[in-house]
């Protein structure tokens, strides 16, 4: 008898989760205002500004470049061991202070990879291969569409499908330029130009939330790319910097991990899919 009052006690414990779960996902929408979009582009322009300083340093394009010793050599020791390299970043305002944005949090992550054997116009191939993101960037990337390129400009469409106990989808635009500095190295930076979620995501009744009027779980996405190549192969870098709704009380225990786990985990695997990604069609090319 034992056994099966633990079973029974097991499948209620899911069974409670799964309906939580529901009722995180359904949570009351909250409105994206003025003044948290006002907040997140002031972060944003003070975080541009360092990275345009970083990006004019002679001989010093990496961020990780300007990292103190011994965390440089320990970071470029990672990077060349295969590894992903990850720092959470903060940008301070004039008096020192974190900059923040009301009724938000906003995320910001710096990682990086090293791929050997290659050069940046074979890295840039798989990153401005858009058509075929859903397959490098899977299962977090559910769809991708280039939908128009002038030159170094492209405007690209993803679905996006976000899990972490809840399960999110959204539907997002982005404007992406790309910078060439020289044979050897460019960056790129992209920006969402819309965030819709999309609920009953593949089923009959799928339909979008009104933009800014849904749970919050991204408001706005940049990517801020750095491309190097030295020391026989590229160095990848890459800031996101997210927005996102604040944690409600009420559902903090659920909507916490998400809101505050995922930007990481979804860079993280951004970068270690770059690196497969870029290595695979290297080996599946044919050889001169």
């Amino acid at each position: 008898m034992p056994r099966p009052l633990v079973s029974f006690s097991v499948c209620s414990f899911f069974l409670l989760l799964g309906a939580a779960a529901a009722q995180a996902q359904d949570a009351p929408a909250t409105n994206l205002k003025k003044a948290t979009l006002d907040g997140f582009t002031r972060y944003v322009q003070a975080s541009e500004a360092r990275i345009d300083k970083e990006l004019a340093r002679p001989g010093a394009f990496l961020y990780v470049d300007g990292l103190p010793e011994p965390r440089r050599a320990e970071a470029l020791s990672m990077l060349k061991r295969g590894e992903v390299y990850m720092e959470q970043m903060a940008t301070l305002d004039a008096a020192g202070r974190p900059m923040t944005a009301p009724d938000s949090l906003i995320h910001h992550w710096m990682g990086a990879v090293f791929i050997p054997g290659v050069t940046v116009a074979q890295v840039l191939a798989l990153a401005q291969d858009y058509n075929q993101h859903q397959d490098y960037y899977k299962p977090e990337v559910v769809r991708s569409r280039l939908v128009s390129r002038d030159r170094n400009d492209f405007k690209i469409f993803y679905r996006l499908r976000k899990k972490k106990v809840i399960t999110v989808t959204l539907n997002t635009d982005h404007d992406v330029h790309y910078f060439p500095v020289s044979a050897t190295r460019e960056y790129s930076r992209s920006y969402t130009t819309r965030i819709a979620q999309v609920e009953d995501a593949g089923r009959p009744t799928e339909r979008e939330k009104p933009v800014g009027q849904d749970g919050g779980f991204m408001w706005r996405l940049n990517s801020y790319w750095r491309f190097d190549a030295r020391e026989g192969g590229v160095y990848v870098e890459c800031e996101s910097i997210s927005l996102t709704r604040d944690i409600p009380a009420g559902l903090a225990w659920l909507i916490k991990p998400f809101i505050t786990g995922i930007p990481k985990e979804s860079l993280r695997m951004t970068m270690g899919s770059t690196r497969a990604g870029v290595l695979a069609r290297m080996a599946a090319a044919p050889k001169p």
